[in-house]
């Protein structure tokens, strides 16, 4: 009896499993690379977000933006 339980533990586990994933919608990841600081562009981020937002992505709910600053140090980026 054991044996059966745990049988179906198993096949019920692996069945319930996919569904949250399937629940989920995917989430468009877009990168904002830029050599210098966020210093000073902040308005060039609020456009930038506007044009994602007419093609019809918006921040946070179904694009996530990922931001990388060098901020003047260009060893980073080329050795």
């Amino acid at each position: 009896m054991r044996r059966r339980d745990f049988i179906k533990g198993v096949v019920g586990s692996a069945i319930a499993w996919p569904i949250p994933a399937l629940a989920q919608s995917p989430v468009a990841v877009v990168g904002f690379l830029n050599s210098a600081s966020p210093d000073g562009f902040g308005e060039r981020i609020t456009a930038f977000k506007h044009g994602l937002q007419q093609t019809g992505y918006i921040a946070d709910q179904n694009v996530k933006i990922e931001y990388r600053w060098a901020e003047g140090h260009f060893s980073i980026v080329c050795p």
